[in-house]
């Protein structure tokens, strides 16, 4: 790995109070310039060739269905490449999670890329931490673009303070999904925030705030690779769905209801108490 894009996924971003407070009202804040264009194609053509390696889906565009057709989804690429987990475990995007949610530290829950392929269609409103079987709120996911990423490429897109309202938590990503959720959120008068991605700008997003992306209209894939954290003692909570069963078993292997996560796939990322190198 260059220094200089070792350097780059370890230093520090500068956050601003109001930025946090953003976030924590809103549920979501984009950044700026937070990876060099150098770091994102160096590790972008690594994680794109992990991702076209190891997909597994065949069918034609019109023989799937919304979910299939929404984006390519491959996780934990951080086993799977050296480059991929050097990524992942970079401390800037751990050390923004862990400030965003005003936590000392972060462990892993996993990471994914999610590809939407040309004429791919829209991804449906949901909630990320529907899947999850997690104690509290204090979960976040950041949303790296691998490339600029304008409207028609299907940008991720939010409902500003969706997280603070109790609705919708019983819905997979499905058609009805985005039915229902769509009608709620104009119930509530909360505002959809879609705007595009520059190169280098990143997103993060509470796992209760409401996201969508729209179709990619576009002749080019759009390439995204997402890491999920939690906060370091976040607890197993008992599975409320099939979804959430699943995910303890893949994602939490050996974790015990009640008790602090912390099995070998999921790693501390960040910890505000451990002293990081001078160089930062």
């Amino acid at each position: 790995m260059p220094a200089d894009l070792a350097h780059d996924l370890d230093a520090h971003y500068p956050l601003t109070t109001d930025q946090k407070t953003f976030f924590r009202k809103n549920g979501f804040i984009k950044l700026k310039q937070v990876l060099t264009p150098a770091t994102l194609d160096y590790y972008g053509s690594e994680i794109t060739a992990q991702v076209l390696r190891l997909n597994s889906q065949t069918k034609p565009m019109a023989e799937r269905n919304t979910y299939e057709k929404a984006f390519l989804q491959i996780m934990n690429l951080w086993r799977q490449s050296e480059g991929a987990r050097e990524f992942v475990f970079g401390r800037k995007l751990a050390r923004l999670a862990a400030q965003l949610m005003g936590v000392p530290g972060v462990r892993l829950y996993h990471d994914q890329a999610l590809y939407k392929e040309p004429s791919g269609g829209l991804t449906p409103w949901h909630a990320d931490q529907y899947y999850w079987p997690l104690s509290n709120s204090n979960s976040i996911t950041v949303w790296v673009p691998l490339q600029a990423t304008p409207l028609e490429m299907g940008p991720l897109a939010f409902s500003a303070g969706s997280h603070l309202v109790q609705m919708g938590r019983d819905l997979e990503i499905s058609d009805e999904s985005e039915k229902k959720i769509s009608k709620e959120l104009l119930d509530h008068g909360l505002p959809l925030i879609e705007t595009p991605f520059d190169l280098g700008e990143v997103s993060y997003h509470y796992g209760w705030t409401f996201h969508r992306a729209g179709a990619n209209c576009s002749t080019q894939p759009r390439r995204v690779m997402t890491i999920i954290y939690m906060e370091d003692g976040m607890r197993l909570a008992a599975p409320k769905n099939k979804n959430q069963q699943s995910d303890w078993d893949t994602w939490l292997p050996g974790a015990k209801i009640g008790a602090p996560i912390a099995t070998d796939l999921n790693p501390v990322l960040y910890n505000a108490n451990v002293p990081e190198p001078a160089s930062l």
